[in-house]
């Protein structure tokens, strides 16, 4: 309750100071009352320039030390080649053909399948499309170096960036995590500067997106006229479970190949060709809770086949891990009228002891963008529900697992590439990305669109050249409206 107190004064303090100042030019309004207040005034000299000294110190004090602006230049999504197009049927193929799984699990395999909301044309890695599969280390590399260089290269044509100004590079991957690390695989293909700070987060699941976003955000705020490049993305090849564990089935089914490449600014120089300003970054992990902790667990299998089990408790851990991401986040960016009626809900059950329901905000007033991490078509659907959002609302993200599965961390920006491809973003628009992981954590980024992003003038975005096809129906769904 102190936080949401704290950041509701922080966030209405400019209007305070406006009504002091009003107030005071209200009083003195009158050409005698202001003479009277001058000449008052005077026989105070010492104190007058001593504050005026004071004031002037707090204010330089204030613009040396204000957080920069952070901008988000361009992104960049990567698209997969026709050869490795995953169809249901080529899936279930390959899954029998493996020689591991039994006839129940195949058949458990092929109704997820059917109502995970993954459309025909999903990517998966090249080595576990062949006849047998060949999982190993080096296939794994080039899984990585594929998708990773796909994105950043697109990144460079799309900025027209020398990428040898990069002074900070984050790259987030949770399940592969080689030595040499990826960063360094990225600063060896790219021949990057020998100063740049680097960063490879492992182990961080779905919801790393933000947190790579944050950490640059963190070191662009201490370094002057930098740029940051963040890689998000996942690694299939290592990590697609040969086993009968029903609970570790279910993600072989939902993940698919995907990454991203941002790159961010702090120039006060780029803010006119930047798409976007990062306006706020809330992360909640849940990690000391045991019951969170375990939902989403990566372990051995009672044959000691590796994969990521999923616990029956996901869906209620993954509620109250939202429930206090948005609480934080709510005084940042809701309407004043929001924040009292969620504040007035909280007092009527926690001081007063009253049976009623946990309020709500309305974020459709706070936003016109969601990203949703499309972690598959459950957790849309409860996202949904809770968030009382529009199908249109979700539209992104039920395309982007339609379209490209569940790229893990890298899916709010297919969303967000999404929004852009249809030519819905408008200059002050706002952008909500919100993604839940392993650990367990819930994390946002909110973004303002600092400009129109017109499609016709976008040199790439995965989505361009077939856009005119979404949004399309989804089994049991009606189609959501364009």
């Amino acid at each position: 309750m102190l936080k949401v107190t704290y950041h509701f004064m922080a966030c209405h303090a400019a209007y305070l100071l406006i009504l002091l100042f009003a107030n005071t030019v209200y009083i003195y309004r009158s050409a005698d009352s202001f003479r009277f207040f001058w000449e008052n005034l005077t026989h105070y000299r010492v104190i007058v320039i001593l504050g005026s000294m004071l004031f002037a110190a707090l204010a330089t004090m204030f613009l040396m030390w204000r957080p920069r602006s952070v901008y988000l230049v361009d992104f960049a999504c990567y698209k997969g080649e026709e050869s490795n197009k995953c169809p249901r049927e080529l899936f279930l193929e390959r899954s029998a053909l493996a020689g591991v799984f039994s006839e129940e699990n195949l058949e458990f395999q092929r109704k997820i399948l059917e109502r995970s909301g993954l459309g025909q044309d999903t990517y998966f890695p090249e080595a576990l499309l062949r006849v047998p599969p060949n999982p190993s280390m080096a296939e794994a590399r080039k899984e990585a170096e594929r998708v990773i260089f796909g994105a950043v290269d697109d990144l460079v044509s799309k900025t027209g960036l020398n990428i040898r100004e990069i002074g900070v590079l984050v790259v987030n991957c949770s399940l592969f995590n080689p030595t040499p690390s990826l960063a360094s695989m990225i600063i060896n293909h790219y021949k990057l500067r020998n100063d740049i700070l680097s960063f490879n987060l492992g182990g961080m699941g779905c919801s790393a997106g933000p947190i790579s976003i944050d950490l640059a955000k963190r070191i662009l705020q201490t370094r002057r006229n930098s740029y940051a490049l963040v890689v998000t993305t996942e690694n299939i090849t290592l990590n697609w479970y040969i086993g009968n564990n029903r609970s570790m089935l279910v993600s072989n089914c939902l993940f698919r190949m995907g990454g991203a490449a941002i790159l961010l600014s702090n120039r006060s120089s780029d803010k006119k060709r930047s798409k976007y300003q990062l306006m706020h970054t809330v992360r909640t992990h849940r990690g000391a809770d045991d019951v969170s902790y375990r939902c989403a667990f990566q372990e051995e299998d009672d044959e000691g086949r590796v994969g990521v089990a999923l616990s029956k408790e996901l869906p209620s851990v993954a509620g109250e891990a939202l429930k206090i991401n948005i609480t934080r986040l709510g005084p940042l960016i809701l309407p004043l009228s929001e924040q009292l009626r969620f504040l007035a809900s909280w007092l009527a059950r926690k001081l007063f002891k009253m049976n009623t329901k946990p309020y709500i905000p309305d974020l459709k007033l706070a936003f016109e963008h969601f990203c949703i991490h499309a972690g598959g078509r459950a957790v849309l659907d409860a996202m949904q529900s809770k968030l009382q959002l529009t199908d249109r609302h979700m539209e992104p993200s039920r395309m982007t697992l339609y379209r490209f599965g569940n790229t893990s961390s890298s899916s709010p920006w297919y969303e967000l590439a999404y929004c852009e491809a249809k030519g819905r973003v408008r200059r002050g628009d706002r952008v909500w990305q919100l993604a839940l992981g392993t650990g367990f954590k819930c994390n946002s980024a909110v973004w303002r669109a600092l400009r129109n992003v017109d499609p016709t003038k976008e040199k790439v975005n995965p989505w361009l050249d077939e856009i005119h096809q979404f949004p399309v129906e989804l089994p049991g769904k009606a189609s959501v409206a364009s």
